[in-house]
């Protein structure tokens, strides 16, 4: 209890500059509906009271993120702004955008810390007939390309997970490109598409409400402790002897030249946000869970650490994106 009211203390803090003076703006990469976006709005709520100031969203999708992270690292370096960037941002378009890429990850931010990690989650429409996985591929395999997998855009997470189950599994899909997962969403529950393979946050609803049919996550291991997809099996018991482990996580960061105190100062209120349980609760039904980095540098050396991950991920995927 203590030191939760000496980080409380230290976070009620007068800001440097003029931060405190107005809202903090995160920015968001992708459309309102996805799992960044109900990522940022958990953790404005609770970056807000302990900031001492309003915190607000706004959404710039578009080219796989890089449209919102460039005018974030273009912007004042006064910790006004900060950037909801992610591991397919920071670590896997400067391969999907080799000679137009417009920022540098390590050069151009200076991180703050992850604030969530979560997997994708297999789905088609409820009344499809494929009952499991293995009758899903089976189809696959009768009509290579025939099947359509919709996507939140080239280079997404929903993107390189498809291309990742492609080669794990042996098959051949069409994929389908949108401006972000909600209108993706619509068009399965439409009947236009066959499946998605997207974040769990905004597609677990629609699988409780019985209108989706969850098949897989793509992580590793099972999802237990999300109500609604604790028996869906993930990718070691489906294609075993493949390295197939799609996660993802979200994280803060702030234009390159942001003072240090002030990036200390943010670096706690998102520590504090994350640990709190209003907001880690809220995470965990919608399949993703609340993480942070211990410094602004372990954020940084992650990044650097994934990016031949990524990397390899791009490769296998094939999608170029200039």
């Amino acid at each position: 209890m203590r030191r939760r009211l000496l980080l409380l203390g230290a976070l009620a803090a007068p800001a440097v500059g003029q931060a405190q003076a107005r809202a903090l703006k995160i920015v968001v990469p992708f459309p309102p509906g996805g799992a960044a976006d109900i990522t940022a709005r958990l953790l404005a709520e609770q970056m807000a009271p302990l900031l001492g100031q309003p915190v607000v969203i706004e959404n710039r999708p578009g080219a796989g993120g890089n449209i919102a992270a460039e005018a974030v690292a273009r912007s004042a370096p006064d910790g006004a702004t900060v950037f909801l960037g992610g591991a397919t941002i920071f670590c896997a378009n400067r391969y999907l955008y080799r000679n137009s890429m417009p920022f540098d990850a390590l050069r151009d931010f200076a991180h703050i810390s992850r604030v969530s990690i979560g997997t994708t989650l297999l789905v088609t429409r409820a009344d499809r007939p494929w009952q499991d996985f293995g009758q899903l591929v089976a189809a696959a395999k009768a009509a290579p390309g025939r099947l359509s997998a919709g996507n939140s855009g080239w280079g997404t997470i929903s993107n390189l997970t498809i291309a990742k189950l492609c080669r794990s599994a042996g098959i051949e899909i069409a994929q389908v490109p949108y401006r972000g997962l909600a209108p993706g969403i619509n068009d399965l529950l439409a009947g236009n598409l066959d499946m998605l393979f997207d974040g769990l946050p905004a597609i677990v609803p629609h699988v409780r409400e019985g209108r989706l049919r969850a098949l897989a996550v793509g992580s590793a291991r099972r999802v237990t402790y999300v109500p609604g997809i604790e028996a869906v099996p993930g990718m070691a018991e489906l294609i075993p002897g493949t390295d197939m482990d799609m996660e993802f996580w979200y994280c803060l960061s702030a234009p390159a030249g942001t003072p240090a105190d002030v990036v200390a100062r943010l670096h706690q209120a998102s520590i504090g946000a994350a640990r709190n349980p209003a907001y880690a609760d809220k995470l965990l039904p919608l399949g993703f869970t609340a993480i942070t980095d211990d410094s602004p540098a372990a954020l940084t050396d992650l990044i650097r650490r994934e990016d031949a991950v990524w990397k390899g991920l791009v490769e296998l995927s094939g999608v170029k994106l200039d």
